[in-house]
């Protein structure tokens, strides 16, 4: 069974930095496309970074230059490194993983396999 666990939320002060992951089990990792999205309280879910399973990775325009997608094989996991947060960067944080490519990525109904979120809080 395809388990998604995220960790790493928090909360943080304007500027500053959080890394956040996502533990995946239950299915070959590399074969899969993984992606990170984000919601806030009456907001849609936004697509965040995808990372395709030969290892190619895009950005939303929301966190270029501040956001950076990666992955550890051997861990099976995969992590956003999120740098001089801004106070609307606050919302739950969750991962997804995709058997097939997602066309376009950004899309969350294209995703199979979801996490419960982490929280990420940023006070100005």
């Amino acid at each position: 069974q395809v388990q998604l666990v995220e960790s790493g939320g928090g909360s943080v002060h304007a500027g500053g930095s959080l890394r956040v992951s996502c533990a995946a089990s239950g299915y070959s990792f590399s074969t899969y496309c993984m992606a990170w999205f984000r919601q806030a309280p009456g907001k849609e879910r936004e697509g965040l970074a995808d990372l395709a399973s030969e290892g190619r990775s895009s950005n939303a325009d929301s966190g270029k230059g501040r956001f950076t997608v990666s992955q550890d094989l051997a861990k099976y996991t995969m992590y956003l490194q999120m740098n001089n947060l801004k106070p609307e960067d606050s919302a739950m944080y969750y991962c997804a993983a995709a058997l097939n490519y997602p066309l376009p990525w950004i899309r969350s109904a294209n995703y199979d396999f979801w996490g419960q979120g982490t929280q990420v809080t940023v006070s100005s």
